[in-house]
């Protein structure tokens, strides 16, 4: 944060040669890379509302809000002062001030409200809050994506999508019926099984009412507080989905015990916990026994949010990284005019620019899903960019520190917090072996998928040799049986393809080249490395934010 006329004449010395912070910045308008993701994927025409709130996003106050959220972690309350049970937890005033923030901007709910491009304007606003504080951005993703599995149950659907679809933050610790708006979390996994949701052990009792009694223990139980979960439990006719609201029918509130908050790396704004159902009251979404199934749209949302999550961090992180080596002098020039720092700045801007056309890609897909191409590309395309952009991040965001340097390596900068988040996505909703899994699934069962991912690949290829190649070995990929344990091989390939048929026909020509150039000719090691000419100066020129 900048403060007003800081002394730089000191005792011992005078401050030079820092740049000022990267604030008061509107993060729509000055980002050429996000501006243009949205013109192809239709984003752009609620560009006014996501210009008012890319100011808000990029406002000093915002990202001190940030800071505080995260400094001042969520505190677990499981009694009040006379010992009665209320499992409650406690935020600092500037979470609710972002929940309320991203919440009122329609993060959770525009893509449900708008008549046209609604995952593509979801895209834009979760990819401006996440520049803010990504933890507050977990309730908002989950609120988001359970919207596909309420709509199973057309009596559920009728009673919560109206709350969940609000576009309004209501922090009041009260019946959902009550409230402005709501959010919903997800509790599925369990200690025994983790991605193997089939080994679950909790069960489902089915009640004289109707509704179901649940017992049973969830190892990751995110947003607690959350005014209902999405969850998974045993019933007499198997593995079913069921949402347990905080409060029961009656008013009183439901035997749902929080264990513990999880100490975790990073994501520290927001609260994530172990819980215990005592008995607690459920409602059936979908039928006894396709719980897997009901909530596998939601899943394929919540994994899109992954994508645009790494995305946002990478953006972020290479921003960051541009901004301060503009701003800074070393042996007699500015850093950003250091050849070897000119290469490791147009080599992270390929992979921003990759992670974000991707991401847009996926959601430009469901929007227009009714088209059976583009329902495959989501299909697909999803695992792919998943495992990709997700993996990729943690790489691009140290090396942005490096880039500031030591400084960037100190809790006063956004980058240590941002290292800390970059590994979490990669892990949510399935790890890197789970999707590599998903995807051999997808290769061996669904041929449409495959056809139209060649088709998206094989239309651009036909100029040039390398993308020729390229064609040739994703041809491979998707026509004979994949081993198993060459899935992660076969996945990182087919993405880097997908990438870059998006790329030539979403992005400038330089960018494009440059990635096939440094991605398919020349792989490297590090950041920085590659050979063969790239127009660095058009590639970093997107990639410095326009303050």
């Amino acid at each position: 944060m900048a403060y007003r006329t800081p002394r730089t004449r000191l005792a011992t010395h005078e401050v030079t040669n820092q740049p000022r912070p990267l604030e008061d910045v509107n993060l729509f308008t000055s980002d050429a890379i996000l501006t243009s993701a949205c013109g192809w994927s239709g984003a752009a025409r609620y560009a006014d509302r996501l210009a008012a709130f890319g100011g808000r996003v990029g406002a000093a106050e915002t990202q001190a809000m940030a800071v505080q959220a995260n400094r001042s972690v969520p505190a677990f309350v499981p009694y009040d002062r006379f010992g009665q049970r209320i499992d409650e937890v406690e935020f600092h005033p500037a979470y609710h001030a972002l929940m309320k923030l991203g919440l009122d901007a329609g993060v959770a709910g525009a893509a449900w409200n708008v008549p046209a491009s609604g995952h593509a304007l979801h895209a834009a606003l979760l990819f401006l809050m996440g520049q803010a504080d990504y933890g507050v951005c977990c309730p908002m993703s989950m609120t988001y994506a359970v919207v596909p599995a309420l709509r199973v149950e057309p009596a559920v659907a009728a009673a919560w999508a109206p709350r969940v679809t609000a576009e309004a933050y209501d922090q009041r610790f009260i019946p959902a019926s009550e409230k402005r708006g709501a959010t919903m979390g997800m509790a599925m996994t369990e200690k025994q099984g983790g991605s193997d949701v089939r080994a679950n052990t909790t069960r489902a009792d089915v009640q004289a009412d109707g509704t179901y009694g649940l017992t049973g223990h969830k190892w990751f139980c995110s947003a607690p507080m959350s005014d209902a979960f999405l969850t998974l439990a045993y019933a007499q006719g198997g593995l079913t989905c069921f949402l347990v609201p905080r409060w029961r029918a009656d008013g009183e509130r439901n035997d749902i015990e929080i264990q513990r908050l999880k100490d975790k790396m990073g994501d520290r704004s927001n609260a994530s916990s172990e819980i215990e159902y005592r008995g607690a009251e459920a409602i059936r979404v979908g039928e006894e026994g396709r719980g897997v199934r009901t909530i596998i749209e939601m899943v394929q949302l919540t994994r899109l949010d992954c994508v645009i999550g790494s995305a946002t961090q990478m953006r972020q992180a290479a921003a960051l990284a541009a901004w301060h080596v503009a701003g800074r002098t070393a042996f007699q020039r500015k850093l950003i005019d250091q050849p070897v720092m000119r290469a490791v700045l147009a080599d992270l801007a390929l992979d921003v620019e990759a992670a974000v056309a991707l991401a847009f890609r996926l959601a430009q897909a469901l929007d227009r899903a009714d088209d059976p191409h583009e329902a495959a590309i989501a299909r697909i395309g999803m695992p792919l960019a998943k495992y990709l952009v997700t993996k990729r991040a943690p790489a691009v965001v140290a090396e942005a520190m490096e880039c500031l340097g030591g400084v960037g390596y100190v809790e006063e900068t956004p980058l240590a917090r941002l290292f800390r988040q970059s590994p979490l996505n990669a892990i949510w909703e399935g790890s890197g072996n789970v999707i590599a899994l998903d995807l051999l699934r997808a290769l061996a069962r669904e041929r449409p998928a495959c056809e139209a991912l060649m088709a998206e690949i094989r239309d651009v290829a036909s100029g040039d040799s390398s993308l020729g190649v390229m064609a040739a070995e994703a041809d491979a990929l998707l026509s004979a049986p994949v081993p198993e344990g060459l899935a992660r091989r076969a996945i990182e390939r087919l993405a880097l393809a997908f990438a870059a048929a998006t790329l030539i026909r979403q992005a400038p020509s330089a960018v494009s080249d440059g990635f096939i150039a440094r991605r398919f000719r020349s792989a490297s090691m590090t950041f920085g490395a590659g050979d063969g000419a790239i127009d660095e100066d058009a590639i970093i020129t997107r990639l410095a934010l326009a303050a």
